[in-house]
């Protein structure tokens, strides 16, 4: 039996996950916002043979206080769909995966814009498929309230059909271009979508030849009931939140257990949890970093980070007491209840939990870069992850730091490809090409 391949995406939220990066010194602070510094990252990942880039994305301000927010490299980003294609063209074999949102968005659009990317990357593409948390997003749009949690999952799940059954418009040899006879292309090979359902009424057919993957490779990172459900139905990766390493195999096996049960091969999903990564030396000179890093963060900056997890103003809590019983809201489910679990378990006053989100909470490789590949080769061979989504504790050290010692400790283990062996995120994945539904 071959032995597993890990899997590794590099994370940029717009930089790194961790709110005190920006301020590591030597650190790029502007990187989110300079695409040569971007282009710069990109091919470094591309050169260490990543499988793909992350563009994570927001559609508003994060909801938290503008203390909160003065402190904080989110508040100015590119939009992901106008980034990528210009990195697309300084890259040639690294996946382009960007956020785009089923809430906030027409299908046709999203169809449209990851169908372009797909060609223009020459088959690199990847839509992270998200129903948005955060509620102040619904006020960029026109509307009064956020839409309700499970009936933003009942539209991502229909947005789904109509944008893949639109990048299904045209069979693949559609377009015959054929100069001498003036004909370029044959109607025969185009179906008309006619979609009317519950949440959306989208005709078709998309006006842009079908993607050169078939589909652009679908993501998600839903981690609550509806989220999970989703992702088996749809997703052919998903990024989990991480943290501990038996709570994830227990999440793995839901996801792949749930893909098998809808008749999917569950080795079509690839689960890559997020994880920070502190390289040094010596372990106690890597937790030092860590301590370091974490000490960057301001409180205002924590009790922020801990207000988007709940959804409310964590300001009105009592810091050195317990977390108080804590609402339902419309914001993400599972990023809740994930800090209640957190505070419960670890008995966290709301001080030490807020600085433990806004210094990044989830799960981290702290090490030496043999005990890091050891860490992570148990999570791939027990089944806890198909690989990891890397968050790097700043840039650019900390990204080269992983690049150049934790990279060739895994190729040595034969855990990671030292080449490309093709050229689409696809290929990279070991995902099929889906087949056109409208033509065999």
């Amino acid at each position: 039996m071959a032995q597993r391949q890990l899997h590794l995406g590099a994370f940029m939220r717009p930089v790194t996950i961790h709110t005190g990066s920006w301020r590591w010194p030597g650190a790029w602070a502007d990187a989110n916002f300079n695409f040569s510094r971007l282009k710069t990252l990109i091919q470094r990942l591309e050169a260490a043979k990543f499988d793909a880039f992350f563009m994570a994305d927001h559609l508003a301000l994060l909801n938290m206080s503008i203390e909160a927010l003065r402190r904080s490299h989110t508040v100015t980003s590119f939009d992901p769909l106008t980034l990528l294609p210009a990195l697309a063209a300084v890259t040639e074999r690294i996946g382009l995966i960007a956020t785009a949102s089923t809430t906030y968005n027409d299908a046709y659009h999203v169809a449209r814009k990851f169908a372009s990317l797909d060609h223009i990357s020459n088959g690199r593409a990847g839509w992270n498929l998200v129903t948005t948390a955060n509620p102040d997003a619904a006020l960029n749009f026109g509307h009064d309230a956020h839409m309700a949690h499970g009936e933003r999952y009942k539209r991502a799940r229909e947005f789904y059909d109509v944008v893949t059954g639109l990048w299904d418009s045209f069979a693949d040899d559609a377009f015959i271009r054929d100069q001498e006879s003036g004909i370029f292309w044959d109607p025969d090979r185009m179906h008309v979508l006619n979609h009317v359902g519950e949440e959306l009424s989208v005709r078709g057919p998309l006006n842009v030849a079908r993607p050169v993957q078939g589909w652009p490779v679908i993501v998600q990172a839903g981690a609550s009931d509806a989220g999970r459900q989703l992702g088996a139905e749809t997703a052919e990766m998903i990024f989990a939140a991480g943290g501990l390493i038996e709570d994830s195999r227990a999440f793995y096996a839901d996801v792949k257990g749930r893909a098998a049960a809808l008749g999917r091969n569950p080795d079509h999903i690839k689960i890559l949890p997020g994880a920070l990564v502190v390289v040094g030396e010596t372990i106690a000179e890597a937790r030092a970093k860590r301590a370091k890093l974490d000490s960057l963060v301001h409180y205002e900056s924590a009790i922020g980070a801990l207000s988007v997890a709940l959804g409310l103003d964590a300001r009105a809590f009592d810091p050195d007491a317990p977390l108080p019983p804590v609402p339902e809201t419309e914001s993400s489910k599972s990023g809740r209840e994930r800090a209640i679990r957190i505070a419960e378990r670890e008995g966290l006053t709301v001080r030490q939990l807020a600085q433990r989100l806004g210094g990044y909470s989830g799960n981290a490789f702290v090490g030496t870069p043999a005990s890091i590949a050891d860490e992570m080769q148990e999570w791939l061979e027990t089944r806890a992850s198909d690989g990891f989504n890397i968050m790097f504790p700043n840039v650019p050290a900390g990204l080269e730091e992983f690049c150049d010692q934790v990279v060739p400790e895994l190729q040595r283990r034969g855990l990671f490809r030292t080449e490309y062996e093709g050229t689409t995120l696809r290929d990279h994945l070991g995902l099929p090409r889906p087949a056109n539904q409208f033509f065999g």
